[in-house]
């Protein structure tokens, strides 16, 4: 079932309990608020509290995760990786959750054998394994193509087939063959190089922006083993001690959801993983849109979609809704005239 919109709420200091048995007054109004606008309601646990503590003892040492900067990147990671399940729907969605398992019950047992199906025997630290795999099935729904993962694995699931050979077809076959991903940009080995540009994002992520793809405790699509311990001794071991995202400094420096500018417009795919890393609403100069299709995926308003392969005019006539992109297109155009003529006008009477 699809939702137009998600209320996220996240736990007071205690165990989650199930919404049957909530006390009235925590989730109540939200109920109101959910059923008066059609709306999913997704809760989190705070970190520690209840069962989603990391450790069985609570020393000072095991309590250095335990932020309230921290428990927001979780309802950050949260929101990012529900959005990956609202896009995929319902059958795409228990296909992605079924392999995640298939995946992790394989690794235990035979690590080597489930590396040379994919064709990533040189990955030796798990997580960089463990992280191709996940990028391959949420790049389909970034990059506007969600039936050439989700048609084949529904397909598999829906006769019968071994899914596990369905997504190892998929990663090879579109992930690393029409898409051209790379195994080796996935190797840290590799990402230690000075030379190897794939360190460029990699940087920006440990040192500004902590955009850390965790998996999330429950309902998750990829593996349990991506958690904030991964991205830090990736960052560690790329770049070496002392390397850790100063999210605060950054958020500072721009304003945070209180964009530091004005005159920008923020477009945003409804397919795309990463529009919870954005601006969502509109402020007075700093208009925000959704362009919302099928396979309305990462920076469709410029580029049109699918962008596999890449349509260098940005023709929205592969869009399942053509005319939601152009409405988005001429919202900028409207703005962009609007915010000139102000300038012009400003101009003329300094004159």
């Amino acid at each position: 079932m699809e939702y137009p919109m998600t209320i996220f709420r996240f736990s007071y200091e205690g165990i989650l309990p199930k919404p049957a048995d909530e006390m009235s007054q925590w989730l109540l109004y939200k109920k109101v608020l959910a059923k008066k606008f059609g709306a999913a309601v997704v809760s989190l646990e705070h970190r520690y509290y209840g069962k989603s503590s990391p450790f069985k003892i609570l020393t000072t040492k095991n309590l250095q995760f335990l932020s309230s900067k921290q428990a927001l990147f979780d309802l950050a990671a949260c929101r990012q990786f529900y959005q990956i399940g609202i896009s995929a729907g319902e059958e795409c969605k228990a296909a992605l959750k079924e392999i995640n398992q298939l995946v992790e019950k394989k690794f235990s047992t035979n690590e080597t054998e489930l590396k040379a199906m994919f064709d990533a025997s040189q990955l030796q630290i798990a997580g960089d394994f463990l992280y191709l795999l996940a990028d391959a099935a949420a790049t389909a729904f970034q990059y506007g193509n969600p039936d050439a993962l989700c048609s084949p694995i529904v397909e598999a699931k829906n006769a019968g087939h071994d899914l596990l050979d369905a997504y190892a077809t998929y990663v090879k076959d579109y992930y690393i063959g029409s898409f051209g991903a790379k195994v080796e940009s996935y190797d840290q080995s590799s990402l230690k190089d000075p030379s190897n540009t794939d360190r460029l994002w990699w940087f920006q992520v440990c040192t500004e922006v902590a955009y850390f793809q965790v998996a999330p405790s429950n309902d998750s699509l990829r593996s349990s083993k991506l958690d904030a311990r991964y991205h830090l001794d990736l960052c560690k071991n790329v770049f070496g001690e002392g390397i850790y995202p100063d999210v605060d400094a950054t958020n500072l420096y721009y304003g945070g959801k209180n964009i530091a500018g004005s005159k920008i417009v923020f477009a945003n795919g409804s397919q795309d993983p990463w529009q919870g890393a954005t601006k969502q609403s509109s402020s007075p100069n700093i208009p925000s849109y959704t362009v919302t299709c099928h396979n309305c995926g990462h920076g469709v308003d410029m580029r049109g979609c699918p962008q596999i392969p890449l349509n260098l005019e940005g023709n929205a006539q592969n869009c399942s809704s053509p005319e939601a992109v152009n409405k988005t297109r001429q919202h900028i155009i409207d703005n962009i005239d609007l915010w000139l003529s102000q300038c012009e006008g400003k101009g003329r009477k300094s004159e």
